[in-house]
């Protein structure tokens, strides 16, 4: 098997199973989520990333709000969010972003952010503002954030650290194999060392995820497993690599329920205090189990 993936590449087309259906957004509370983002002109990784837990997430009236507008300067295989050259910072989206969760009465948020490599700050003053914004609106909510690398930048890290969100996640996203075809501008051991450095800064709760799917061996995956423990990750999620578009990594295989559970087991017995691992899970799926 060859060490990278390319767009190129035109394998056997993998057909999707049965366990990988998922139902339509519907209900109540999803409308009134669906309102407040267009309202308010937010964005979020659940449209932008095409997840599949929109309706199950929306319709309990949770979201991931994604900051930094909806345009990422980084060009990953597997990412459905729009790459090119981001518009302007808008420095009223930290209390826009607040205002919402204010209105929507969320008890635990999920934050995340295109990355934003253009700026000089990374993105990360906008970053801690939105949850200085959201702990002023809402005292009482916890916040989980999904940090980019900052290109391993610790004075940019060093401003997450200090306004102390409950859970700090940064994804892995794919073996180290892997990675550069995957996530292409990242580095597998820069983001182990952003998740060491956040461990080491205080940080009680640290959290990254992997998706399967894209022609890694069981092998790989405990080892970056292994890798994660190391670095003192307290949570890790496992999930199914989805295709966003035919310009995206094709899927190689679909994982079965029984490896995924497999994986689960095998992480629980490594020491992590959280794992999420089947098909349909994402970073942020069921996020608020994470804060117990």
């Amino acid at each position: 098997m060859s060490d990278t993936i390319t767009l190129k590449e035109e394998p056997k087309k993998v057909g999707k199973p049965k366990w990988l259906r998922v139902k339509l957004p519907t209900g109540k509370k999803y409308t009134q989520l669906r309102g407040l983002v267009d309202k308010y002109d937010l964005h979020t990784i659940c449209t932008s990333g095409s997840c599949p837990n929109m309706g199950e997430c929306w319709g309990e009236g949770t979201a991931t709000f994604m900051i930094l507008g909806n345009i990422c300067t980084r060009s990953c295989g597997f990412c459905g969010v729009k790459t090119g050259r981001p518009d302007q910072v808008d420095w009223e989206e930290p209390e826009k972003v607040a205002q919402s969760i204010k209105i929507m009465n969320i008890k635990h948020a999920v934050i995340t952010s295109v990355d934003r490599d253009d700026l000089k700050d990374g993105g990360s003053i906008i970053w801690a503002e939105t949850v200085q914004a959201i702990r002023r609106l809402n005292p009482n909510t916890t916040l989980e954030t999904l940090i980019p690398d900052f290109q391993g930048n610790h004075k940019q890290i060093d401003r997450i650290v200090k306004v102390a969100p409950e859970v700090v996640s940064h994804n892995m996203e794919t073996v180290r194999r892997l990675t550069r075809s995957v996530r292409i501008q990242a580095q597998y051991d820069r983001s182990l060392e952003v998740l060491r450095y956040l461990k080491d800064q205080g940080i009680n709760r640290t959290k990254s995820g992997i998706m399967l799917g894209l022609g890694e061996t069981e092998q790989e995956v405990i080892e970056t497993m292994k890798d994660l423990r190391d670095a003192k990750v307290d949570i890790v999620t496992i999930g199914q690599y989805l295709q966003p578009s035919k310009k995206h990594l094709p899927v190689l295989e679909f994982i079965t329920p029984e490896q995924f559970k497999k994986y689960e087991e095998i992480g629980l017995e490594m020491g992590f205090r959280h794992v999420e691992s089947s098909a349909l899970v994402r970073s942020s799926y069921k996020a608020q189990k994470h804060m117990t």
